[in-house]
């Protein structure tokens, strides 16, 4: 018997993936998710502006009903303790899912300004120049404004959909 040489062996064939095609492939994720996860995370902060447009929205809805039986616009959104100064009965000061904290402010006979701004610590802390959205009644006009504080609310367009 003659005895093989390495020549006439027969080569086997490896499969799947070398470790060099793993890395590129991984690469390539990393960087498809580097450029996608900014605007995903902004597409969801958007999404859950509509949370505080529809609190902002029962708050009028409530200022509305208040008024239409008295002189003037509630001056809380929650009942005082004692029944002073009198309240909407609204149950909480926060939003449903807890992204936006209401207050009001400058309630009289002519108008109110009720604020939605973002809570610390989530994710709408982060939204930019919409942290703070508000609704303004003034004489029967109903204006919008958001801005990154509660000071200023120069640009409505901005955050409110029309």
């Amino acid at each position: 018997m003659k005895p093989k040489s390495f020549a006439h062996a027969r080569r086997e064939t490896a499969s799947g993936f070398t470790l060099v095609e793993l890395m590129i492939a991984v690469v390539v994720v990393a960087l498809l998710a580097s450029i996608a996860l900014p605007s995903f995370m902004d597409s969801i902060r958007k999404s859950r502006r509509s949370e505080a447009f529809a609190a902002l929205a029962q708050v009028q809805q409530a200022q509305e009903r208040w008024r239409s039986n008295g002189s003037s616009y509630a001056e809380s959104l929650t009942n005082a303790a004692n029944g002073t100064p009198p309240g909407l009965g609204m149950a909480s000061a926060t939003t449903a899912k807890g992204y936006y904290t209401l207050s009001l402010s400058g309630a009289g006979a002519s108008g109110y300004t009720v604020t939605a701004t973002a809570v610390a610590g989530t994710s709408q802390a982060s939204d930019g120049n919409c942290k703070v959205l508000a609704a303004q009644v003034q004489g029967g006009n109903l204006s919008h404004g958001s801005g990154a504080a509660a000071a200023a609310f120069p640009d409505a367009n901005r955050c409110w959909a029309q």
